[in-house]
């Protein structure tokens, strides 16, 4: 009877964690998507603070901030991602790539920067439509006006076209792990300077240009997964913002909402920090250093300065904290006249059989063997 009971237990013990493993599978399928592992409003940060575009290909592939989460080629390492631009006329088309093998790449955004009659000049950064369905498109108002503006529109101007390629990377590049989603959601918002404005727009200002970028974008990602184009992964949404506006999981998406979300996450922000090896991005926590250092104080100072008291009790603790610091291995009793007496006979007597005394309080008794020892002589 036991034996059919313990079998029994087993049995069911197993079908719950069967059970279990299955609904932990649907609820990551359902709130996660391959456009969540690259946040256009953070490309768009490091797009204002650019002097070229060799320097925003760096910060794309920066291993410290781990800008990028993508990983196409499902190699474990997030993908480099190259810069390649298209101009025509006053439109500057900067392509940003993922290298996925040799001459394969899949085009991941644009950033189509335009000026106008009047030199203004406006940014949209454009998700592509395989990896984030439709105009998906960010419009960045950044605060000050960026430095990257300075070298597009000058006398022959050259587009510039990344020298990088599949196992061809410059030295400041190495590989690191893509992190799980949910922690790439946390560590990306460092990232993303809220003091700029970032508006979601419906359509393209530079759709013509774009157009005869097309038939030259690089596919190879979709070329290799036909089916798992944005449409397919998320039947019903046409782009990445109707998915955002559907599902449970957002992410914040004004600044008054990053407040709120720094917030429920300040708790855990050290245990993410050790989790993802925390390179110096994580170290750009400001908010947070301040709040260390405070409780260092609080919790180590406070604690050594009882302790201190609890040991410093009475003279006689005081006395022997002198004698241990210098040196010294007579005992001091309470009584002063009477630790001297008893300090003077035990040195006069160590310095006949012992030599001379190493104490500094004890030159006077040194003197006095001294002159004993010349005597017997």
């Amino acid at each position: 009877m036991k034996t059919k009971l313990l079998t029994l237990s087993i049995l069911t013990s197993l079908t719950m964690n069967v059970f279990v493993a299955q609904e932990k599978t649907t609820v990551k399928a359902s709130n996660s998507d391959i456009s969540d592992n690259l946040d256009l409003r953070a490309v768009a940060t490091i797009f204002g603070d650019a002097s070229n575009l060799e320097d925003f290909e760096r910060r794309l592939n920066d291993p410290k901030t781990q800008i990028s989460n993508l990983d196409l080629n499902n190699d474990n390492y997030v993908d480099y991602l190259r810069v390649i631009e298209s101009v025509e006329d006053n439109v500057h088309l900067v392509v940003v790539q993922a290298v996925l093998d040799k001459d394969v790449f899949q085009d991941v955004a644009t950033i189509e920067v335009a000026r106008d009659r009047d030199n203004r000049v406006q940014v949209q950064v454009v998700g592509d439509v395989y990896m984030y369905g439709t105009n998906y498109i960010y419009e960045p108002v950044y605060v000050h006006t960026p430095i990257i503006y300075n070298t597009f529109w000058i006398g022959n101007y050259r587009p510039y076209y990344s020298s990088w390629y599949w196992n061809y990377y410059p030295s400041y590049y190495s590989y690191w792990n893509p992190y799980p989603i949910f922690r790439y959601r946390n560590h990306i918002h460092v990232h993303i300077n809220y003091g700029h404005s970032y508006h979601y727009a419906s359509y393209r200002r530079c759709g013509n240009v774009y157009n005869n970028y097309y038939g030259r974008r690089g596919n190879g990602y979709e070329r290799m997964h036909p089916n798992r184009s944005f449409t397919n992964r998320n039947t019903g949404y046409s782009n990445r913002q109707e998915l955002d506006n559907n599902r449970t999981i957002r992410s914040p998406r004004s600044n008054n909402e990053m407040n709120g979300y720094n917030n429920r996450i300040s708790s855990n922000t050290p245990r993410v920090t050790r989790a993802t090896n925390t390179t110096t991005p994580r170290t750009r926590t400001e908010g947070n250093s301040p709040r260390y250092n405070n409780e260092t104080r609080n919790t180590e100072t406070p604690r050594v300065s009882s302790e201190t008291r609890n040991r410093t009790e009475g003279t006689r603790v005081y006395s022997e904290n002198r004698n241990n610091s210098s040196g010294t291995r007579s005992s001091v009793s309470t009584n002063g006249n009477q630790g001297n007496s008893q300090a003077r006979s035990s040195s006069s007597r160590g310095s006949s059989s012992q030599g001379r005394s190493s104490t500094p309080s004890s030159n006077s008794n040194t003197r006095n063997s001294g002159s004993r020892s010349s005597g017997r002589g």
